[in-house]
């Protein structure tokens, strides 16, 4: 053996051998070095993907986390926001009210009320059940002893509103309209508004046909006081509009109201608009050409017409030209509270010979007091001065304002004009009787 491995020695081959082992050698240490740097490079590769992933995953929870907390927030909104709003636009000042003794009581119950002025469609709520908080719905309606509620419709306040001095050029109540999910096309066109909300009160008189009622012609309004003589728990709404803006500059959209089931339009109502002037407003001017041909066109379609927040030269000019009693549907009288929102002598003497009717407000602005003894402080002022058949209720319910208690105690009214010495006959006038008689003569026939 030891001869052929000498053999082998001698011949070269073991160092050929050799050279080939250090070789495999090389080439074996080279490839492992250079998988140990692919190696780093896949580590660090991998630590990379690693880490995007989390990223990506934690983005991802983030903004399922954004979305729901969004959507959390929005169905609050939308479910309690409007109840909120309502509640804090529309409280009531006297909790409970004082007891009411058993005659007032008794001539309460037997008259037929009838108040010029709510602004509950604004609102959101369903008006055929009854509330907790804020003025008006129909169970109240019902328990307050009232035959005929006006529902003012509310399309374009300013932002911010004031007393006097409004621009025409802003609009909170989009906000509204968006938080209450209005149809989109409400939400620029104060024309599509007075549409939608009044559709809104024929929804709840569909809803509640035994209860409730709307009224368009005399006729209608003959046939339903007949039928409350002997059905006395059921009401009834007639629909009326604050503010010609409404109309968009088209004279031709007061037939769309007329369909739609309006019977009275305020000309102004916190500002100036292309048909009359507001006593809120800038301009303190009358009516426009516009003006006098919406005049017109409602003394024509048998329209009544609401002078409430218009400005003086508007009264005036309107009491030259129309040929119909008008409303002054929720005032105060400069007499007991002077300011540009309440009628002065000259302009209650000057309704007074149209034959119009003066509601008498409920807030604080219309009669410098929150009690009901500054309500008829009002209402025996116009009643000394032009006489009890042109003085109504007024009560501005829902209009964002504190009002001494809600529907249901209207009563409190008829002990306060039993108290200031108002025969048992003129209180029926004022409560609702007055309002009757003019729209037995003026409604549409």
């Amino acid at each position: 053996m030891r001869e052929v491995w000498q053999l082998l020695h001698d011949g070269g081959i073991c160092d050929a051998v050799g050279t080939v082992s250090g070789s495999v050698k090389s080439v074996w240490l080279g490839n492992n070095q250079t998988t140990a740097v692919r190696g780093d490079r896949v580590g660090r590769a991998v630590n990379d993907m690693n880490r995007k992933r989390r990223f990506r995953k934690l983005w991802q929870m983030g903004m399922l986390g954004t979305i729901a907390l969004t959507t959390i927030l929005l169905f609050l909104a939308y479910s309690l926001g409007p109840a909120y709003i309502d509640k804090r636009f529309n409280p009531v000042g006297i909790q409970y009210p004082e007891p009411v003794n058993a005659d007032a009581k008794a001539l309460h119950e037997s008259l037929a009320i009838a108040d010029l002025h709510a602004d509950s469609l604004l609102w959101g709520r369903d008006l055929t059940q009854r509330a907790d908080f804020a003025h008006v719905d129909l169970p109240r309606l019902i328990e307050g002893n009232v035959a005929l509620q006006l529902f003012a419709v509310v399309t374009q306040v300013p932002d911010p509103l004031l007393l006097e001095g409004n621009r025409d050029d802003s609009d909170s109540l989009t906000k509204l309209a968006i938080l209450q999910r209005w149809p989109l096309r409400t939400w620029s066109s104060p024309l599509e508004r007075s549409l939608y909300q009044a559709k809104r009160l024929q929804r709840f008189a569909q809803k509640a046909p035994d209860q409730f009622r709307i009224l368009n012609t005399q006729q209608d309004l003959s046939e339903y006081l007949a039928q409350r003589q002997t059905h006395p728990a059921m009401s009834a709404g007639i629909l009326s509009l604050e503010g010609a803006q409404v109309l968009e500059g088209q004279l031709d959209n007061l037939d769309r109201l007329y369909e739609a089931g309006y019977r009275v339009i305020g000309l102004s109502h916190f500002f100036d608009n292309e048909v009359a002037d507001s006593a809120h407003g800038i301009g303190l001017g009358g009516l426009s050409d516009l003006g006098r041909a919406v005049i017109r066109r409602m003394d024509e379609r048998g329209l009544i017409i609401d002078l409430a927040h218009a400005s003086p030269q508007t009264i005036d000019e309107v009491l030259a030209l129309t040929q119909r009693p008008v409303l002054a549907s929720h005032t105060g009288v400069q007499g007991t509270c002077e300011n540009l929102r309440n009628l002065s002598d000259r302009q209650l003497q000057s309704i007074a010979q149209n034959g119009g009717i003066i509601g008498i407000g409920f807030w604080k602005t219309a009669v410098c007091g929150t009690d009901v003894e500054a309500i008829v402080r009002a209402m025996r002022y116009v009643a000394d001065r032009i006489g009890v058949e042109h003085v109504a209720l007024g009560s501005d319910f829902d209009g964002a304002v504190r009002v001494p208690f809600d529907v249901s105690h209207l009563d409190q009214i008829t002990v306060g004009l039993l108290a200031d010495g108002f025969t048992e006959t003129e209180i029926q006038s004022i409560m609702g009787m007055n309002v009757v008689r003019l729209l037995r003569q003026h409604l549409p026939t």
